[in-house]
């Protein structure tokens, strides 16, 4: 990759692997929105995406990286994106193997058909490899800190070991061009599912309160909610990636945490502050809302539950090399998330 991505380019073509699921789908419409480029788009789902589908920009394959002809085709175009991946924590203990299968074994075969092609692959990883954080950690560095994961027995930890060993492959490989994203907990809306409507399991937090609240139940607080994490909007996600896209000589080979390191609060935090924006969404007296209760990691994901206490990202990097810095504050992301939740699952 020689220079930065030209926006007025019409020749272009952009592969977002992932285009139909949360990300993919916000990354989808800035693309049609602040481009002329084409998207070659490939995902097992497009519920979330149907306004593109007819869109002459636009081509749409409905398949999954584990086709090594899907794989082959991706690596054709110069700029590739992976969103692609099992996500959600319930996962990790149920069904390791697949996990670990789509976090790393898929993603290592799409990066060698990109260094044997020369196209740009921009691979999202996440803030889970850097593992069992304490309470007390400071700021995550993506080239110092030291990553400790948990036991085998703690199979927790597969989806972040996945992701680790898929970066330490693409670095290591010599003829590819890469950069990893490592995202701090985006948010916003068409993030995961409700249980029971639109896909089953445990989702992430944010969904996982939302389909509390709309359902009129008590907020479960895993371990206390005693684990603090740094909430970012997929709207400050979407504008990292376009500053990347920007600025390609500088990115290219370096990982960066995307993250918002104001918006730190406790779970625990995090569910009253979802109450009080429901009450205000639902126009209810926050006293009507559900209340929170406490339980066992292990009684509510399974055995194999771990947890890491505070993952706050340095984000420097990403400010002195691409000029990003996230902005949108806390209050204002799970506003616009719990609203779209709200009026998508009214019951």
């Amino acid at each position: 990759m020689n220079a930065s991505l030209k926006f007025d380019d019409n020749s272009i073509t952009v592969a977002v692997v992932g285009c139909g699921g949360f990300i993919g789908s916000h990354l989808l419409q800035a693309i049609f929105e602040r481009t002329r480029w084409r998207v070659f788009g490939v995902d097992l789902e497009s519920y979330r995406i149907q306004e593109h589908l007819t869109n002459p920009r636009f081509e749409f394959l409905c398949a999954d990286l584990a086709d090594s002809a899907v794989v082959e085709r991706i690596a054709q175009y110069p700029v590739v994106v992976n969103l692609a991946a099992i996500c959600t924590p319930g996962r990790y203990m149920a069904e390791a193997a697949e996990v670990i299968r789509s976090n790393y074994d898929h993603p290592r075969a799409l990066a060698d058909a990109c260094a044997k092609s020369g196209s740009w692959l921009i691979h999202f990883s996440t803030s889970e490899i850097y593992g069992k954080t304490a309470a007390a950690s400071g700021a995550l560095l993506e080239d110092e800190s030291e990553i400790v994961l948990g036991p085998v027995s703690a199979s927790r930890w597969s989806y972040a070991t996945a992701k680790l060993l898929t970066e330490r492959y693409m670095a290591g490989l010599a003829d590819l061009n890469w950069t990893v994203v490592r995202p701090f907990n985006f948010v916003g809306p068409f993030m995961d599912f409700m249980p029971g409507v639109d896909g089953d399991g445990i989702p992430r937090v944010l969904a996982n309160f939302s389909t509390a609240l709309v359902r009129g139940e008590t907020l479960k607080l895993v371990n206390g909610g005693l684990a603090k994490r740094c909430f970012t909007s997929v709207h400050d996600a979407i504008d990292f990636i376009f500053s990347l896209f920007a600025h390609a000589n500088a990115g290219i080979g370096q990982a960066f945490n995307v993250g918002n390191a104001d918006n730190e609060v406790s779970i625990a935090e995090l569910a009253q502050l979802m109450r009080s924006v429901f009450a205000a969404v639902k126009g209810v007296p926050e006293n009507d809302v559900p209340g929170v209760e406490t339980v066992s990691g292990e009684a509510y994901y399974g055995k194999g539950y771990d947890d890491s206490l505070r993952r706050l990202p340095s984000v420097a990097k990403a400010e002195n090399l691409l000029g990003f810095k996230a902005k949108i504050p806390l209050q204002a992301a799970l506003e616009e998330s719990l609203s779209w939740f709200v009026g998508h699952y009214a019951l």
